[in-house]
């Protein structure tokens, strides 16, 4: 599955379809639906891609600049999908000091994608964060759940390699 921005086909299913249309029947009409409708959709998609936002408002009846404006306001949503390994690179004030600047940058050359894309076979996504708790490990990086600290990027190719 190609993950690059220019090229996301979405691919939802019929089931995830079904899902999300009971979602929205379920919640449809009580107060302050619309965040929860979101939430759950993105748990059914894992992403917000347009098709989606577009399903939630003939549903619903709520425009779609509406819908969109939403999903881009709020960062726990994602308009393009995530890697299988969801690569986060802290960028907060211990660690940038620290040189994740340069981790990040050693990460876009090896994967070939920038921030919050993911790479042409699905594998790894790449995302910039402010704080994961860990200054006293900067600079620091995450793969999915576990923490990488203390790094430089020349430890870059070998923490990948054990993903690949």
């Amino acid at each position: 599955m190609s993950c690059k921005k220019e090229t996301v086909p979405f691919g939802g299913t019929p089931e995830q379809e079904a899902a999300l249309k009971k979602v929205i029947a379920d919640l449809k009409g009580t107060k302050g639906d619309l965040m929860p409708i979101m939430q759950q959709a993105q748990e059914i998609y894992g992403y917000l891609p347009i098709e989606v936002q577009t399903m939630i408002s003939d549903e619903t009846g709520i425009p779609l600049e509406k819908i969109y404006g939403i999903s881009t306001f709020y960062s726990q949503f994602a308009l393009q999908p995530k890697g299988q390994y969801q690569v986060s690179v802290c960028l907060g004030t211990a660690c940038y000091v620290k040189g994740s600047g340069a981790i990040f940058s050693k990460l876009e050359e090896l994967l070939g994608i920038t921030n919050g894309e993911c790479t042409a076979d699905g594998k790894f996504s790449l995302d910039s964060c402010r704080c994961v708790g860990a200054c006293g490990l900067a600079p620091v990086m995450m793969i999915n759940d576990e923490v990488y600290g203390r790094l430089t990027p020349d430890d870059i190719p070998g923490i990948l390699a054990k993903y690949q």
